[in-house]
């Protein structure tokens, strides 16, 4: 996969023009469904794309996996059949290290200190990082803390763990960071975790809030544990093919939209997590306060020698560290 990503990035050395004053209508992909505060956003940057260029430029939203699951969506992105996309940032762990060091456990102090690296020179290193693979990184969007869920019992201790199969995002570091913890890792589509839930394909999983309610996981896992173990972010894409064919003010109206649609995000993602840990404790579910976090970051530390130990990710991810 990773070498179908670099052949398309050499495919862009052509050039191209940029587009003539025209209408343009981008399509935008999301596996989450509408209504979902991602899908929301998009639909967002596409009101304040369609306003600021007087409808020249405006955006076509197909949520819900209609375009197929994430790997899939950006292939299509890669080669221009998909212009914006929405994806989990772990998706691209294994196109560009870069993207690694949002998703290293328990690098952020807290919710402000998140916002601070990715909206900052930081994660713009890591959205630039994206180009020579045929992706324009526009901006991030909130994913809220991970944590565990199952179908057996409580996470309290990385011993809790041991020997459940947990679905993981198909990413190496995902997988090290399950098996680090003693549980056996299963990379799996998020369209497919509630079957293999609910068949004994595995056992548990790891999301946030609204993924673990809308997906209705919590129907067939009803152990929730609040381990906080990652703050990986969302990540919001766009073909470079299609990039390149825009003019510099166009390019930089998309930019701005892009962020505007981040802070939007932000404010619909607040609500989304009230409303989904309601319905959750609502139907029954046991939420497991976890008291000793500490262990978990402990067990999980090797992950940052493994996955950041180059001089160029422990660059980033100290500086992400003294971000204040």
């Amino acid at each position: 996969m990773h070498r179908l990503f670099l052949a398309a990035a050499v495919s862009l050395m052509a050039g191209l023009a940029p587009l003539a004053a025209a209408d343009l209508v981008l399509r935008a992909a999301d596996t989450h469904p509408y209504g979902y505060p991602t899908v929301k956003s998009v639909q967002h940057m596409g009101e304040l794309l369609e306003k600021s260029t007087e409808g020249r430029i405006r955006i076509s939203m197909y949520p819900g996996r209609q375009l197929g699951e994430e790997w899939d969506t950006l292939e299509q992105t890669v080669f221009g059949a998909v212009d914006i996309n929405r994806v989990f940032l772990a998706a691209l762990q294994n196109v560009a290290p870069e993207t690694i060091i949002p998703s290293l456990p328990f690098l952020f102090r807290s919710e402000e200190h998140r916002d601070r690296v990715l909206y900052g020179p930081v994660g713009d290193e890591i959205l630039a990082s994206l180009e020579p693979y045929g992706l324009i990184g526009l901006t991030f969007y909130e994913s809220g803390s991970r944590n565990f869920y199952n179908t057996r019992r409580p996470i309290l201790t990385p011993a809790d763990l041991q020997g459940l199969r947990i679905r993981v995002p198909n990413s190496d570091m995902n997988v090290a960071m399950i098996e680090l913890l003693g549980g056996n890792a299963t990379p799996m589509e998020l369209g497919q975790v509630y079957e293999g839930l609910r068949n004994g394909t595995v056992d548990g999983a790891e999301n946030n809030w609204p993924s673990y309610a809308d997906t209705r996981h919590f129907e067939v896992a009803p152990f929730y544990s609040l381990t906080g173990h990652s703050m990986t972010p969302e990540i919001l894409v766009m073909s470079k093919l299609t990039w390149d064919k825009l003019s510099p003010e166009d390019q930089k109206r998309v930019r701005e939209v892009a962020r505007q649609s981040a802070r939007y995000m932000a404010t619909l993602w607040k609500a989304q997590v009230q409303e989904a840990r309601e319905r959750v404790e609502g139907a029954g579910n046991k939420v497991n306060d976890v008291p000793d976090r500490e262990a978990f970051r402990r067990a999980l530390q090797p992950l940052y020698e493994r996955f950041a130990g180059t001089p160029r990710l422990a660059d980033l991810v100290r500086r992400a560290e003294e971000t204040e």
